[in-house]
C-alpha cells in the first residue's frame, strides 16, 4: 500500500482530525479556480487556472495538477500542457483558465478558457477548449476546435468562460459557461462532449456572474455561480449564489424565487466571507466523500497577504476546502458559516472496509468465480456469486465501488449487496431490490465503461446512485423503502464477466440541518425616524438638497462618488452605539430596471474617512440592479476597492449592517443584510476595519444625476444585537 494511502487510512481509524486552510499550501501558494475529480486509481486530482504556484516563481503553470489520497495533503503531478502543445486555435500568448475535469465514456475531458484566439487580432476574444486524455493526470491531448468558439459583440467578445460539463439522468451532456459580460449560458454537447449542438440558452444575466458549476439533487438542477470580483486584492468580495431549476437548461430561481435572468437577479447565499483572514471565497466545485458528506473546494484570499509577489500584481489565491451542507433543500457551506480557517472534521477518504484490489482476496469470502486481475477484482462465469466482506458494518451506512461489465451480454449484471438488499446496474439499468420489492431506472450508455455505483442505507430506506465520477449528476438513482431490515453483510455481486475496484463502506454522514445564527436585533437603542433631522448627525460635504418631508430624508442622488480620492459626494453620520448592534434602514430608490445608470445608489456606510469605508446599497451596474457590499481601504501606497453582493433589491429595501467587536483581535466586524419586505432578511459577507479605528455610521445618496431621482430613507435603527 502506498505511503499516503497508510497515512490517510491511520487518520480515518483515529477521528477523522482537524486539518487547515489553505488545503494547497504544501504544492502551491496559488491555486485558483480549483477543479476536482476522483480518478479510477481512487486518488483525487485537482486542477487550478493558469499561474505561478510560487511566490517568486515567475512562470505560469499552464493547468497545474496535483493529487490527494485525503483531499487534506496535496501533491504537485505536472501541467496539463507544456510550452509547445497548446491547442492549435490558440495563440501563442494565450492564458488557460478555469478547468473543469470530467470522466466521459471511458476517457477524461477537461474543459479550459482560452484568452486569446490565433483566428482574430482581438486580445481577449475568449473561447472554451477541451482536451482528452487516458488517466486525469494525463497526457492530454488538446481537441482540434474550440468546443464554444469566441462569440464577437461589437468591437470585443463575450466572456466566454468558466466551462463546467453536466450530464443528465438521460445521458444529454451540457456546458456551461460565461462571465459578467455576456451571463451565463448552457449548450448541449454532442455525444463525446466535444461539440456544441444547437443554440446556446442563456441561464443567468450578465453582469452578475461567472464560474458555473452545476449539480443535479432530489429532482433540482442547482446552478452556483460566483458573484461580484475575483481579483481586487485586499478588497477582493467574491462569494457562490446559487439558484435552481427543473430543467438544465433553466430558468434557475433563488430561495425566494427571484430569476437569475431578471435585471434584479436574484441568488441564494451558499458562501461568502465571514470576517476571519479569507476574503474573495468563490470559484467552487464540490464533491462527495466516502461517508456520503458534500465538500466544496474553492479559492480565498488571504486580506493579510493578498498578492503573489508584488502589490498588484498576481492575486494569491490558494485552494480551501470545507462541507458543505443541504439545508431546506439549498447548499450551503459550514450551514452559513463561512469559509473556515481550521476545521475539526475532515473528509472521509477511507473507510472500515476499503479495497484497492493490490494484493490477494484474503479479506474477502468468494463463493467462486472471483480473482484480483490487473488491479481489479474480477468475477466471470455465468452463475450469479458474491464477494463477500469480513469486516462487518451495521448502522445506516455508505457502500461505493467503481465497476463495469466487460461483455454486458443479456443477463449480466455487478454490483453490491448489503444484508438481503442488493443494487446492480445491467443492461436494463439500475436496480434495487430486497425482500420481494424490486425498482428499476434506466441508465443511459449502460455498464460496459466504468461507472460509480453509490449505496446509502438510512433505516430501511436504501437508495442506490450511479454517476460517471461522483460529481453530483447522477445518471441513474433508485430508492426503494425496504420490507425488510437493510442488516448483515456487506459484498459484491456478480453475473458475468465484471471489474470492480474502489470498493468502500463508511458510516453514513450526520447532516447538518441547522443553519447557523444569523444577527437578530433586540432592544432599540437609538433611532431617527425622521421626523425631523436629529442633531446627532453630521455632515461630510453637506448636501442642501437633502431634506427631510413626509416622515423621510429625501435626498437626491448627486453626481458623485466615494471610491478614489475624488471624495465629492456627500455623507451623513452619525456616531454609533458601543458594543456589539445591528443597524438598519428602509429606504426607497427607483432605479428601473434593465437600463444603464451607472452607478447610481443609496445605503448605509460604515465610514471611518474618506479613503476607509464599507458601502452597502441598492446601486445600479450596467444593466442589473444589485445590493453591493463595496469596501475601500489603502493599501501598498494606493486605495483598494471591491465588491460583495448582498441581495437583490426592490423598489424598497431594507439594509442592515450587523457590527461585533472581535474579542482576539480588537477589529470592528460589519456584516451586510438586505431584505425586500422587511421581514425574510438575505445576510452577506463581512467587512473588516482595524482595532485603531472608530467607525461611524452614515448615509449616502450618490453616483449620478442623470437620470434624476431620490431616495428615500424612512428611518435609520440601532438595535442591540440578541
Amino acid at each position: 500500500m502506498h505511503i499516503a494511502a497508510v497515512a490517510s487510512l491511520i487518520l480515518s481509524l483515529v477521528g477523522n482530525p482537524s486539518y487547515g486552510n489553505p488545503v494547497s499550501r504544501d504544492f502551491a501558494d496559488t491555486f485558483a479556480d480549483p477543479a476536482v475529480i476522483r480518478g479510477l486509481d481512487g486518488y483525487w486530482y485537482s486542477y487550478g487556472t493558469s499561474d505561478p504556484l510560487r511566490e517568486g516563481e515567475g512562470e505560469h503553470h499552464r493547468l497545474p495538477i496535483a493529487r490527494s489520497s485525503d483531499l487534506v495533503e496535496w501533491t504537485y503531478v505536472g501541467d496539463a500542457f507544456g510550452e509547445g502543445d497548446l491547442p492549435s486555435y490558440a495563440d501563442p500568448s494565450t492564458l488557460l483558465w478555469a478547468p473543469d475535469v470530467r470522466y466521459l465514456d471511458g476517457r477524461y475531458v477537461m474543459y479550459f478558457t482560452v484568452t486569446n484566439s490565433a483566428s482574430t487580432p482581438h486580445e481577449w476574444d475568449y473561447s472554451i477548449g477541451a482536451a482528452t486524455a487516458p488517466t486525469p493526470a494525463g497526457p492530454w491531448t488538446p481537441a482540434p476546435e474550440p468546443v464554444v468558439a469566441p462569440r464577437p459583440s461589437g468591437g470585443a467578445y463575450w466572456n466566454t468562460i468558466d466551462p463546467a460539463q453536466f450530464t443528465d439522468v438521460d445521458g444529454g451532456k451540457y456546458l456551461y459557461f460565461g462571465g459578467f459580460f455576456g451571463g451565463l449560458w448552457v449548450t448541449e454537447l454532442s455525444a463525446d462532449g466535444l461539440q456544441p449542438v444547437g443554440r446556446p440558452t442563456q441561464v443567468a444575466v450578465d453582469n452578475k456572474f461567472e464560474g458555473s458549476y452545476v449539480v443535479r439533487r432530489d429532482g433540482y438542477y442547482y446552478l452556483l455561480a460566483s458573484s461580484a470580483n475575483c481579483c481586487a486584492g485586499p478588497t477582493t468580495g467574491y462569494s457562490v449564489l446559487a439558484g435552481r431549476a427543473t430543467s438544465p437548461l433553466g430558468p434557475f430561481t433563488d430561495r425566494e424565487g427571484r430569476p437569475l435572468l431578471a435585471s434584479r437577479a436574484g441568488g441564494t447565499p451558499v458562501l461568502t466571507q465571514n470576517g476571519n483572514r479569507w476574503i474573495g471565497t468563490g470559484h467552487n466545485a464540490q464533491l462527495t466523500d466516502l461517508a456520503g458528506q458534500d465538500w466544496m473546494v474553492y479559492h480565498a484570499i488571504d486580506r493579510s497577504d493578498p498578492f503573489l509577489d508584488e502589490p498588484y500584481g498576481v492575486n494569491e489565491r490558494p485552494m480551501l476546502l470545507d462541507r458543505l451542507d443541504w439545508i431546506d433543500g439549498w447548499p450551503v457551506v459550514r450551514a452559513g458559516a463561512g469559509p473556515s480557517d481550521h476545521s475539526s472534521e475532515r473528509p472521509v477518504t477511507r473507510g472500515p472496509v476499503d479495497e484497492r484490489f493490490s494484493g490477494d482476496l484474503s479479506g474477502w469470502r468468494d463463493t467462486g468465480g472471483w480473482a484480483v486481475h490487473g488491479g481489479y477484482a474480477r468475477h466471470t462465469g455465468g452463475e450469479q456469486a458474491t464477494l463477500t466482506s469480513r469486516k462487518g458494518l451495521g448502522g445506516d451506512r455508505r457502500a461505493e465501488t467503481d465497476l463495469r461489465l466487460s461483455a454486458a451480454r443479456p443477463g449480466d449484471a455487478a454490483g453490491l449487496r448489503i444484508g438481503a438488499a442488493t443494487a446492480v446496474v445491467s443492461g436494463s439499468g439500475l436496480t434495487v431490490a430486497a425482500g420481494g420489492d424490486r425498482r428499476t431506472a434506466a441508465l443511459p450508455g449502460g455498464a460496459a465503461t466504468w461507472r460509480n455505483l453509490a449505496v446509502t442505507v438510512e433505516g430501511r430506506t436504501i437508495t442506490a446512485e450511479v454517476t460517471s465520477a461522483r460529481l453530483g449528476d447522477p445518471q441513474a438513482a433508485v430508492s426503494l423503502d425496504s420490507p425488510v431490515p437493510l442488516s448483515g453483510a456487506f459484498g459484491l455481486v456478480a453475473k458475468g464477466t465484471a471489474e470492480f475496484d474502489n470498493v468502500s463502506a463508511a458510516r453514513l454522514a450526520k447532516p447538518v440541518t441547522r443553519m447557523a445564527p444569523a444577527p437578530e436585533p433586540g432592544r432599540k437603542l437609538d433611532a431617527d425616524e425622521f421626523g425631523t433631522l436629529d442633531r446627532a448627525w453630521r455632515w461630510v460635504r453637506e448636501n442642501p438638497a437633502a431634506r427631510v418631508a413626509g416622515g423621510a430624508l429625501r435626498w437626491p442622488v448627486q453626481d458623485g462618488d466615494l471610491v478614489g480620492t475624488g471624495n465629492t459626494a456627500s455623507v451623513l453620520l452619525r456616531t454609533p452605539p458601543r458594543g456589539d448592534y445591528i443597524v438598519e434602514t428602509k429606504v426607497t430608490l427607483d432605479l428601473g430596471e434593465g437600463t444603464v445608470r451607472n452607478h447610481q445608489q443609496a445605503g448605509l456606510v460604515a465610514y471611518a474617512s474618506d479613503d476607509d469605508f464599507a458601502r452597502l446599497s441598492q446601486v445600479a451596474i450596467w444593466n442589473t440592479r444589485q445590493v453591493e457590499y463595496g469596501r475601500e481601504l489603502p493599501f501598498a501606497d494606493r486605495l483598494s476597492y471591491g465588491g460583495n453582493i448582498a441581495g437583490a433589491p426592490a423598489k424598497t429595501t431594507w439594509l442592515r449592517l450587523a457590527h461585533h467587536v472581535d474579542r482576539e483581535t480588537g477589529e470592528h466586524e460589519f456584516r451586510a443584510g438586505s431584505s425586500r419586505d422587511g421581514r425574510t432578511w438575505t445576510w452577506a459577507g463581512v467587512w473588516t476595519f482595524g482595532k485603531d479605528t472608530s467607525p461611524r455610521i452614515g448615509l449616502v445618496a450618490h453616483g449620478g444625476a442623470q437620470p434624476a431621482v431620490e431616495a428615500a430613507f424612512d428611518y435609520v435603527r440601532f438595535y442591540r444585537t440578541r
